[in-house]
């Protein structure tokens, strides 16, 4: 009751204020409502009204889905019941050609990573060639010194020792002339 005169004060004072305005012919202001159009603040009252009474619907809170899924919006519709639009459909010649360029794209693709994986075992099998003639020119520069009696062994310091490597000495020993004490009869 009391929001009621509220407005209707308001109303006739925006009406007061309106003929105040329309000076002493009269005459309205050409911001003034035509005669026989409903009056200005009627429509305003409605939009309040209406505003009102959404957000009361709005401040009515929402209890806890039975599922347990508070994140889920119940707005959201599905996604099988949007409506969606049917895909442009390509010429078929055009589907031919993308298809050979994809098939061209994957070939070369296909060549360099051959190319590359070629030149990778290329390189190791180099590196290993490198690794064995290494080995060879060392062995081949030893200075060999065959030990036959292994009580020198035992009689040889520790640093000595550090220095003494096994060998497969069957080479050696073949091109070593074999040293025979002479008989004595």
């Amino acid at each position: 009751m009391t929001q009621r005169r509220r407005e209707g004060a308001s109303w006739r004072m925006e009406r007061d204020g309106a003929a105040a305005a329309a000076g002493p012919g009269g005459e309205a202001p050409s911001s003034a409502p035509a005669p026989g159009t409903a009056p200005g603040p009627a429509p305003r009252r409605r939009k309040a009204a209406k505003k009102r009474k959404e957000a009361a619907v709005a401040a009515i809170p929402r209890g806890r889905p039975k599922s347990g899924r508070v994140w889920k919006d119940p707005g959201r519709k599905r996604f099988s019941l949007m409506v969606r639009d049917k895909p442009l459909r390509a010429s078929w010649e055009r589907k031919v050609k993308e298809r050979q360029e994809r098939r061209l794209v994957r070939e070369l693709a296909r060549q360099l990573q051959e190319g590359k994986q070629r030149q990778r075992e290329e390189k190791k099998r180099r590196r290993e060639e490198n690794l064995k003639r290494r080995l060879e020119n060392e062995r081949k520069a030893e200075i060999v010194q065959v030990i036959r009696n292994p009580t020198k062994l035992k009689r040889a310091k520790k640093k000595q020792l550090r220095r003494v490597e096994k060998r497969d000495t069957l080479a050696a020993l073949q091109k070593a002339p074999v040293r025979h004490k002479a008989a004595t009869e």
